[in-house]
């Protein structure tokens, strides 16, 4: 019995038997059904931060070079994984963070200032690139760099924004809810330490932040 790629019959069998199923039936059940969970989780992660510049017609206060870089981090990633074959449960997250991520890269740029000619170029070079990427079209040892750098990538996309939180001593626009989901899906996935401080760093940076603007805001009144 196979439902989306999960065969379920050794499961199944020994459960019919009365018995206890092997390890080896088990865990790759078990990778899959959490592959899925974080797929479905994942269709909804930058939503809540796209929803809220839509809403305040605003992207104040957000680093476009951080969203930029995890446009390019989610590319790698996918195009790594395409590229080896694997079962779509163990990547199908990164289709729809990459395509999330795209949306909201151009939802800031249409309430950002005029779009200078540095903008457009790196936009029309992402997409005459990300073709070629994604269907593997690229020298293999260059593909296993690009691969080995996708954490330094998402590293870095973090950076930018927590030093402009930082430095206005706000968080603008940046949206709670997709932090947090971006914090609690690199402690659920076991992320690099890295990435959980980074993440953690801009989730308690919006709570500091907005704490301390609420505390003005009664002050006033």
């Amino acid at each position: 019995m196979a439902l989306l790629g999960i065969d379920f019959a050794c499961a199944l069998e020994s459960l019919r038997d009365g018995r206890v199923p092997d390890r080896d039936c088990v865990l790759p059940l078990l990778s899959k059904l959490v592959g899925y969970c974080l797929i479905a989780a994942s269709t909804t992660v930058k939503l809540p931060q796209i929803l809220k510049i839509l809403k305040n017609r605003s992207a104040r206060g957000l680093s476009m070079l951080s969203f930029e870089l995890d446009v390019v981090g989610y590319t790698i990633a996918l195009a790594y994984c395409l590229h080896k074959g694997l079962h779509f449960s163990a990547y199908g997250e990164l289709v729809f963070l990459l395509i999330q991520s795209i949306i909201l890269v151009a939802v800031i740029y249409y309430y950002s200032q005029t779009l200078g000619a540095k903008t457009w170029t790196k936009t029309l070079l992402y997409f005459a690139l990300a073709p070629t990427i994604l269907s593997g079209k690229v020298n293999p040892v260059l593909f296993e760099a690009l691969y080995a750098c996708q954490h330094a990538v998402f590293f870095c996309a973090r950076v930018p924004q927590i030093w402009k939180n930082f430095t206005t001593k706000s968080t603008g626009q940046l949206s709670f809810l997709t932090a947090f989901m971006n914090f609690g899906g690199s402690v659920v996935v076991l992320g690099t330490l890295r990435t959980v401080v980074t993440n953690g760093t801009i989730l308690s940076q919006i709570i500091m932040y907005r704490k301390r603007r609420e505390e003005r805001e009664k002050k006033v009144k």
